[in-house]
């Protein structure tokens, strides 16, 4: 399967209570990020385009020997919003989009070559990476049909209490048809909580369109757990030397 990636890395990270971009922050000697692009690298991605905003230049010039595509995001509004601002270098690409988050380092190989397995045995028009936390709290939830198809995806702040009791969340990880992508996309709308455009939204537009999502679960909910304090970094680190 032909794909390209794209990687979510415009955030400032106000929880790590540093200055640095929260890409940047050193894993084992190395960005974060750099265990992402790694990642995209290794199942064979044809393109990798970072998503950045926050300290832009010093995560161009930090990730300079990477060999990877840039797209700015400013002003920030929200994840749907920041893979908009990729259409300009794919207007032209018909194939398949990955969707990595730059703050999720310890994501496997083994993982995402299952994922993208399923999304090629279903025929799927998108499939979502999913887990199941033993506190849900804060993620969007994966609402299923009784076929266990993908119903919607809603956002914890969005979710009503029976939906807030759904453990199966949502990891920010996502395989897409590029054209059917975009025209998700324009669809869209920051009607929500947060006045922000979410890209589990463009599931939900796919979805009403009669499109098929699957989503893939892993096991070890640690794997797509997103770094947002110097503690959970120091969990990764713990994590990927355990896996050496």
């Amino acid at each position: 399967m032909n794909f390209v990636t794209v990687i979510m890395a415009a955030g400032k990270g106000t929880r790590m209570k540093s200055e640095l971009a929260k890409v940047l922050h050193p894993l084992n000697g190395q960005p974060m990020i750099h265990y992402v692009i790694q990642l995209a690298r290794d199942l064979g991605s044809d393109r990798v385009i970072a998503i950045i905003g926050h300290q832009k230049e010093n995560v161009k010039e930090t990730l300079k020997n990477e060999k990877i595509e840039f797209v700015i995001q400013e002003p920030q509004l929200g994840t749907g919003h920041a893979v908009m601002q990729t259409e300009g270098l794919l207007k032209n690409y018909d194939g398949s989009v990955l969707v990595l988050s730059g703050d999720v380092p310890v994501l496997t190989f083994d993982t995402m070559k299952k994922m993208i397995a399923l999304h090629i045995e279903q025929h799927a028009d998108a499939t979502v990476l999913t887990t199941r936390m033993p506190d849900p709290t804060g993620y969007g939830r994966v609402i299923r049909n009784a076929d266990q198809s993908v119903q919607k995806i809603v956002e914890h702040k969005d979710a009503s209490d029976v939906e807030k009791q759904i453990t199966e969340i949502n990891s920010g990880i996502y395989l897409f048809q590029s054209r059917d992508l975009f025209a998700a996309l324009k669809k869209i709308n920051s009607n929500n909580v947060q006045n922000e455009y979410y890209l589990p939204d463009a599931l939900n537009v796919l979805i009403h369109g009669k499109k098929k999502v699957c989503a893939y679960v892993t096991e070890d909910y640690r794997e797509i757990s997103g770094i947002n304090t110097i503690e959970q970094l120091k969990d990764a680190e713990a994590i990927l030397n355990s896996s050496k």
